[in-house]
């Protein structure tokens, strides 16, 4: 119930923030134009009416046809004026770049583009419940949705881009009559900036990855593995894969996606076994896992699955690229919203994806089988994801081979029957790369086959009498290579958080931490120089000063015609405020962004140490 609340509370979020993205700033034009098209003309039809009234010349009969033509021709409605008889009306004030023609057009424009939120809003709501219909009608309301957001929405950047720098001009200019260029210049700059990314990002092709880790088995190394699979695939009435895939993650999957192999490129079927996970698997309740997979390929989920992955990918890299593009970020919550009622759709489906495919292998196995087989996944999922988690959070480094195939096979039968097992199994779920699995204890009752809590330490700790690891010659050597691989990345990853972690206070803690963290100099004009550091900035100018980290509350850089500062805000008051200092970085030139870059990084590294100790602390307390 709490991860319910908290999607609705995300989508509630994301729509609201959808309404402020796409409505704001024309929202914000049209009540500017409006309210000044409307000032001018009351100020205007006051005007001329007093003089009217006070033109001598005028006969009481042509003071009240002047009245009312006036009254009848508002100077905000100059522009729309395109009868013959109004010709001249219309060019003495809306003439080309005339204020009334600047108003006219903005406020049209600003009509425009809010009547394009309100369609985009609309097709994305309409869309997305479309999806929710079925496969097929899912695939084209998505292809189309695709390529209606992603264009629509750069042209939203480049409406609501226009509109902010006519803003930035119209604003200081009407109201206090006078205009900022270094403000029109930056709002210039980042709307240009904006149209770029947002065309430059449509028409890139984005780069696409659908890489397993893991080796093929060729038939030749596991003849009666292969054999089994096609008889299983006969019963299920589908094509066998075309290649078979080991490795050590904890799920089994089919695919009919191009995948990267080591370096190779594998087209066709594909399905991936675990071997990890065929060890603690009997042959029986291996087989319900494997037909499970392939009456997925058997129901055509991976065909639509192939189909849409890859425009999935390209559509979540693009939306996400827009949010940080500046300007960009007004079409990225409308993108983000279509994409999450999308995702619904796609979690429902995947959900009775799965439960069809228990069904179709309690069907040629046993209910108990695929049962089992997802207990027992459940499990050494879990408990690996444990192992791995205790070990990642030790404050030590890690030397040689972790060992964690021997530590998650040895400690698992134990770990069965604890307590802590039962409540982790209860929310326990199959991992999967590609689809979300309903929860355990439904997908018992979908099968009609329930096992009770109680049997769930039993049913993992009873070791297969035969298992499909055995048939595979390779199996021993795939799990070595790939186990090494895994967990030199593991090291490194750990070894890298614990750069993160450290004060440091200790020899070897510095050591870990210069290796990540070590100090970069930047040369200033005037041979000055300023360097960063794990402990924090060290400046060559006004005395050799150094500023740790702890006494950073906040930093701002400046661009300065004089020379660049960084201002440092300290956490302690001054005479007027926040005590502030001042590190000048003249001359730092190119080396800019790297500066910045690094500053942020470093001073990042230090915040999240600090918040370790304090977690620390607290638990040691608690």
């Amino acid at each position: 119930m709490a991860i319910a609340r908290t999607i609705h509370a995300d989508l509630f979020r994301v729509f609201l923030l959808t309404l402020v993205s796409l409505f704001a700033i024309p929202a914000a034009t049209l009540v500017f134009t409006e309210y000044v098209l409307r000032t001018e003309d009351a100020d205007f039809l006051q005007a001329i009416e007093k003089r009217i009234a006070s033109d001598t010349r005028l006969s009481a009969e042509d003071k009240a046809q002047t009245t009312a033509f006036y009254r009848s021709h508002p100077l905000s409605k100059a522009c729309e004026a395109t009868a013959e008889e109004d010709r001249e009306f219309h060019d003495k004030v809306c003439r080309p770049n005339s204020m009334y023609w600047h108003f006219h057009w903005a406020d049209r424009a600003a009509l425009w583009t809010l009547a394009l939120g309100a369609a985009l809003l609309a097709a994305a709501l309409v869309l997305g419940a479309l999806a929710f219909a079925n496969r097929g009608l899912r695939y084209a309301s998505f292809v189309a949705g695709w390529r209606l957001m992603t264009v629509s929405s750069a042209v939203e950047v480049v409406l609501q881009s226009a509109m902010l720098v006519w803003l930035s001009f119209w604003l200081t200019a009407y109201f206090w009559q006078s205009y900022y260029v270094k403000l029109i210049a930056i709002a210039g700059i980042a709307a240009a900036a904006a149209v770029f990314y947002a065309i430059y990002t449509l028409f890139k092709k984005l780069p696409s990855s659908n890489e397993i880790e893991g080796e093929v088995v060729a038939e030749a190394d596991a003849p009666r593995l292969w054999e089994r699979i096609r008889q299983l695939a006969t019963r299920v009435k589908t094509a066998p894969p075309d290649q078979i895939v080991a490795g050590i993650d904890t799920n089994f999957f089919v695919t009919e996606a191009p995948c990267q192999v080591g370096g190779r490129t594998l087209d066709g079927r594909t399905l991936f076994v675990s071997i990890p996970l065929l060890r603690v698997l009997d042959q029986s309740e291996a087989d319900a896992v494997l037909a499970h997979e392939l009456a997925h390929l058997g129901g055509g989920d991976t065909r639509s699955s192939a189909a849409l992955g890859p425009k999935l990918q390209q559509f979540d890299q693009y939306t996400w690229k827009m949010r940080g593009g500046g300007l960009t970020i007004v079409a990225h919550y409308l993108l983000r919203l279509y994409r999450m009622i999308f995702a619904f759709a796609l979690a429902r489906d995947s959900r009775e994806r799965e439960y069809k495919a228990d069904r179709v292998s309690a069907g040629l196995t046993a209910p108990g089988a695929i049962v089992q087989s997802l207990i027992k996944i459940s499990a050494y999922a879990s408990y690996r994801n444990d192992v791995e988690r205790k070990l990642f959070e030790q404050n030590r480094q890690h030397d040689g081979a972790l060992g964690i195939a021997g530590f998650v096979a040895a400690g698992l039968p134990p770990y069965a029957n604890s307590e802590a097992f039962i409540e982790t199994m209860k929310t326990a779920d199959v991992p999967h790369p590609y689809d979300t699995h309903p929860p355990l204890l439904e997908r018992m009752r979908n099968v009609g086959h329930h096992v009770p809590e109680s049997a769930y330490g039993a049913i993992v700790a009873t070791a297969p009498e035969a298992s499909w690891a055995d048939d595979i010659e390779t199996a021993a050597a795939i799990e070595q290579r790939l186990w090494s691989d895994y967990e030199q990345r593991f090291v490194q990853n750990h070894e890298l958080s614990l750069a993160y972690r450290y004060e440091p206070a200790t020899d070897e803690e510095r050591a870990v931490v210069l290796r990540h963290f070590p100090p970069v100099a930047f040369a200033l004009k005037n041979d000055q120089s300023v360097e960063v550091t794990h402990a924090g900035l060290h400046q060559s100018v006004d005395g050799g000063s150094t500023i740790g980290w702890d006494e950073v509350k906040d930093l701002t850089y400046q661009d300065n015609t004089f020379g660049d500062i960084l201002v440092v805000t300290h956490h302690d008051k001054g005479m007027l405020g926040a005590r502030t200092t001042k590190v000048k970085v003249g001359g730092i030139g190119k080396q800019k962004e790297n500066f910045k870059a690094v500053v942020g990084r470093y001073w990042h590294r230090h915040q999240i140490m600090r918040a370790q100790q304090k977690h620390e602390q607290e638990q040691a307390s608690s």
